[in-house]
């Protein structure tokens, strides 16, 4: 590449020593010439200030102040981007070596796109691999549908971000699908089967502490959708499988928290709008019907079924 095009990386961090310093790293030692780097806490009080001291003279811009939550700390940073591409990489999760310029190439080869995105690899707080996140190639329809796409792997033209509009406030759990959804209204995005980060899954993360407001999140973003000038226009036809994606979100977390009766509900209403919808968690469903019934022992079960479904790298993300 003849010139490298600046790419700005944001990192929210609020209490998260334990991982703060890997996540970092590994964007400071990516082989990209040109990255501007910002890293906004929160006002932590665990020795995070004092780890990201230690690197300030790599930073572009660091902060530690109260904010208004993840949304507004990445905002925070959004808006200082001079970047002609950024990212945000929560302080727990890390990129992949290499990353930021692949992305960087793909983008760079297509002037249409507005974002791209790659696979995720899951970790334990160890960072014990769990899965391999794989998508696919998604059209604004599979989003609406709440196909999720894996956020750390995510990479924006900002020009397109700034057209869109930053994060909303008025999100917590799926702030960044919805971003997602108001970004492919707008331009074309494309998926790169390349695992471009890892996510950490430990008891603080939202997707484990949070589960059940993800699923009333959805069912508002629908709300939100039929009201939205550009993807209400995509909305008659596909009213069914939207309200159907939002349960199985519903049904999903709600799962994952540990709360099987409610989760059994929602994927019954997801079955009723599209069995087709439901039948993608089959496996989850199976293991909620279990549990529900104080089949504990389908735990580890589930788990190793799922992760050896994902342990292959030339297996398609289901």
């Amino acid at each position: 590449m003849d010139s490298w095009p600046r790419v700005t990386i944001v990192t929210p961090s609020f209490n998260q020593a334990a991982f703060l310093e890997r996540t970092l790293r590994s964007v400071l030692e990516q082989d990209y010439p040109n990255l501007e780097y910002f890293v906004i806490d929160g006002g932590s009080t665990d020795g995070s200030p004092e780890i990201i001291q230690r690197y300030a003279d790599r930073l572009a811009f660091w902060c530690s102040e109260p904010d208004a939550g993840q949304a507004d700390g990445i905002n925070k940073g959004l808006r200082r981007a001079t970047g002609e591409y950024v990212a945000w990489l929560n302080s727990d999760d890390c990129y992949m070596p290499g990353a930021v310029r692949e992305a960087v190439e793909v983008l760079q080869n297509d002037p249409e796109l507005g974002m791209v995105y790659g696979n995720v690899e899951s970790v334990d707080e160890n960072g014990h691999t769990i899965h391999i996140q794989r998508f696919e190639q998604y059209s604004l329809q599979d989003l609406m549908q709440f196909c999720i796409i894996g956020q750390p792997s995510v990479f924006m033209r900002r020009s397109v971000l700034e057209r869109a509009g930053y994060l909303d406030l008025n999100y917590h759990y799926l702030l960044d699908h919805q971003l997602w959804l108001r970004m492919a209204s707008l331009a074309a995005m494309q998926h790169v089967p390349r695992v471009w980060s890892k996510a950490s899954y430990h008891q603080q993360a939202k997707n484990l502490a949070g589960g059940a407001k993800f699923g009333e999140e959805a069912l508002r973003m629908v709300e939100w959708m039929n009201q939205d000038e550009f993807i209400s226009l995509v909305m008659p036809g596909n009213e069914a499988q939207v309200l159907a994606g939002a349960y199985r979100i519903q049904g999903y977390y709600l799962s994952v928290g540990g709360e099987h009766r409610a989760a059994l509900k929602a994927y019954r209403k997801c079955f009723n709008l599209s069995p087709r919808q439901a039948m993608k968690d089959w496996k989850r469903i199976a293991f909620t019907c279990g549990a529900s019934l104080g089949m504990d022992w389908l735990q580890p079960l589930y788990r190793k079924m799922t992760r050896n479904q994902y342990s292959e790298t030339d297996k398609d993300h289901s």
